[in-house]
């Protein structure tokens, strides 16, 4: 039952995709009408999915006679596809207004939205390399494309140039490690590599190690991790603002869920080793990003920058991951629900502006913006507070997890250098506030009508303040604590 209802989320989002594409053909149907279809495709994913967590109580895997144990269904697996799904689906709806203004998007580009998803659904049940590696680049070539979607824009394609290339170069990484691994262990299995390892002693597994610190340099590639970031602020600000919010939020999920599963099952053997490794890029990563965030003058590019401190906090976490310190785990998932809720908000109402100017949004372009657009500045100024980490916000609940989880593991000192971190994190943040509420704006008042994409910001910034505060005002709702609980059942399937 469970293997039927995963391959029937997986065949509803290709039919989907494969529709979407078909009715390009038909100008009749108008963007609005396409963009609900893809968010109405996804929903149903959504919903077979949500099945999935409340029956599944093991691991199994996906068709272990055609598959032959390549893909995994568990819990963590599915948690992660509702994220994937779930920031779909917000992505969507938050950029209608977008999509109505702009007469170049098409039904392809949705249909290459859900390829993406797809491959990110994959990747999260991967058990495999060569199959993780298939499902990552699955993922990476709609994003590649839909990078330079608007072929008429120079940033967009040379964004969208920039992006390929070096993502190919760091693809190759994969690649080689895998096969290193193949030599060493003559499998590629996520449990044939752990049961080699474990049956070896160190001095034997150097193949190994090397192929997991190349597979490693992929991922931090993608994750936009110093000292391979060089592209992320071009590409961010080149390509259109869903892709932007999408390769920020709903991207970076999808790294970490194949990260994490590696992590436990194969890196963790090696925590002498990688552990100083990963705290040395979660440092510079950390430290780069801030720098980059504060000098720049395009509200786009910053939150760039800022996409890439919050890979550090999350690396943070990952340096501290060992058999017993399953805290570690815990904050990995929930930071990354807080940072995408507050990132799609964020992303979200720049988009809407957009949607409605021409100009460029500099924090120059936001004085005076609370005044002219009260709503809008009251929900920006909740998702800065967020991604800040200021208290009563689910950004803040995401950081606390974080630090704490560093502590545990013994790791004080960059514990310390995250929480600075997080103090110059405030400059950049509540600049934009400051401009907002204590200038008066250089524009004339702006008129903007409700839509579906004020009603998703809105839902967003009461998830963020509703994640902060947790039960305490009505306690027969859920909360992130049910996040976590589902999150440690999930791990221990592991």
């Amino acid at each position: 039952m469970i293997e039927f209802l995963i391959s029937l989320s997986l065949t509803t989002i290709i039919i989907g995709a494969i529709v979407l594409m078909l009715i390009t053909l038909y100008k009749s149907i108008s963007i609005a009408h396409k963009n609900l279809l893809a968010i109405g495709i996804l929903f149903v994913a959504f919903l077979l999915q949500l099945i999935i967590l409340l029956n599944i109580d093991k691991s199994i895997y996906l068709y272990p006679d055609i598959f032959n144990h390549s893909f995994i269904v568990d819990k963590l697996s599915t948690i992660f596809d509702l994220m994937f799904l779930g920031g779909a689906i917000f992505t969507l709806a938050i950029n209608n207004r977008y999509f109505i203004n702009r007469d170049y998007y098409n039904g392809e580009f949705f249909s290459l939205i859900l390829w993406s998803v797809f491959g990110m659904m994959m990747l999260s049940h991967a058990n495999e390399l060569i199959s993780a590696f298939i499902s990552l680049e699955v993922a990476s070539i709609s994003i590649y494309t839909l990078v330079g979607y608007k072929k008429d824009d120079i940033k967009s394609s040379e964004a969208m140039l920039k992006y390929i290339i070096l993502g190919a170069l760091a693809s190759s990484f994969f690649i080689l490690g895998t096969a290193l691994i193949y030599g060493a262990v003559g499998s590629t299995g996520f449990g044939d590599i752990h049961n080699f390892i474990e049956s070896h002693p160190t001095q034997d597994l150097s193949m190994i190690i090397v192929g997991l610190s190349f597979i490693l340099i992929t991922i931090l590639f993608k994750i936009g991790a110093v000292p391979f970031h060089s592209w992320v602020i071009d590409v961010y600000h080149g390509a259109p603002f869903p892709i932007t919010m999408f390769m920020a939020s709903i991207l970076k999920i999808a790294l970490f869920s194949i990260l994490l599963r590696l992590y436990l099952v194969d890196f963790s053997h090696f925590y002498n080793i990688f552990s100083p490794m990963l705290t040395f890029i979660a440092l510079i990563t950390l430290l780069g990003g801030s720098l980059l965030a504060i000098s720049q003058t395009n509200l786009k590019r910053m939150l760039a920058g800022s996409s890439i401190v919050h890979s550090g906090y999350l690396l943070m976490a990952l340096s501290s991951i060992k058999s017993d310190n399953q805290e570690a785990s815990l904050a990995i998932m929930f930071y990354l629900v807080s940072y995408v809720i507050s990132a799609i908000g964020a992303f979200g109402i720049l988009s809407f502006v957009a949607s409605h100017r021409k100009r460029k949004l500099t924090f120059e372009e936001f004085k005076g913006f609370a005044h002219q657009r009260p709503f809008l500045g009251a929900m920006m100024t909740i998702f800065m507070l967020s991604l800040a980490g200021f208290p009563s916000t689910i950004g803040f609940l995401g950081k606390f997890y974080i630090f704490m989880s560093v502590i545990q593991s013994g790791n004080i000192a960059l514990a310390g250098f995250g929480i600075a971190i997080a103090f110059i994190s405030v400059y950049y943040y509540f600049k934009l506030i400051a401009l907002m509420y204590f200038y008066p704006s250089p524009h004339p008042k702006e008129k903007y009508s409700f839509s579906i994409t004020t009603v998703v910001i809105s839902l967003l910034a009461i998830a963020t303040i509703w994640g902060g505060i947790g039960t305490k005002l009505i306690s027969f709702l859920p909360s992130g604590d049910v996040l976590l609980e589902i999150a440690r059942e999930a791990l221990m399937q592991i």
